[in-house]
């Protein structure tokens, strides 16, 4: 299971924005380097602020700029898609940006008391999304398949922002929850990679 099934419901409420921006000369490849550059803005700021070892408040701003990153992400597909902007350049693009954002975002968890799985995270997030990319080396369609593929980690690290920028202290709690993530983003990886081959290996039909 993966919220990426969500995704078309929220495309159809983002495609009016997305046409209009795109009506407007602004470019797929653009928003894409947007959000690339806002992650790893927010990623420093987010750092600095578990080195000031004080109240965790800036963390708060870590759900609303996922969701926002969200809604950003679908919106550069939308354009590539029905504005007539797909192009090699942008394939790249999308790509790199979501390993450089899961990064900035992800590893200032790290520098928490509790957070040193950070890293396993973003290890495993990355081979995930790679074991996604490589399904149409073999034949198959850009794997997806769940447990916790990038919207679900958005979902689940929002929420530890959002629990850090209220006042709870990090510790083994956190190092717990990492932990798990990172397991399930190597079972999601292995899903990908499993259902990637099976596609490839299918007959394709008449």
């Amino acid at each position: 299971m993966t919220l990426y099934s969500a995704k078309p419901a929220f495309v159809r409420w983002l495609r009016p924005l997305a046409l209009g921006l795109a009506g407007r000369g602004v470019t797929a490849n653009a928003v894409t380097l947007t959000a690339a550059g806002l992650s790893v803005a927010l990623g420093l700021a987010l750092a600095g602020d578990a080195l000031n070892g004080g109240a965790l408040r800036g963390w708060l701003l870590l759900p609303v700029f996922l969701f926002v990153r969200m809604a950003l992400n679908a919106v550069d597909g939308i354009m590539a898609r029905e504005g007539g902007q797909r192009s090699r350049l942008g394939a790249y693009l999308n790509e790199l940006g979501d390993a450089v954002s899961d990064a900035a975002l992800y590893l200032p968890l790290a520098l928490l008391p509790g957070g040193w799985p950070a890293p396993l995270l973003v290890a495993a997030a990355l081979s995930g999304e790679l074991a996604g990319v490589l399904g149409q080396v073999v034949g198959a369609s850009r794997r997806y398949d769940g447990p916790l593929g990038k919207s679900d980690r958005a979902l689940l690290i929002g929420a530890v922002g959002l629990a850090l920028g209220l006042g709870v202290r990090p510790g083994a709690w956190l190092s717990g929850l990492l932990l798990l993530a990172a397991g399930l983003a190597v079972w999601g990886a292995w899903n990908r990679v499993r259902r990637g081959l099976a596609e490839g290996a299918a007959p394709e039909r008449p």
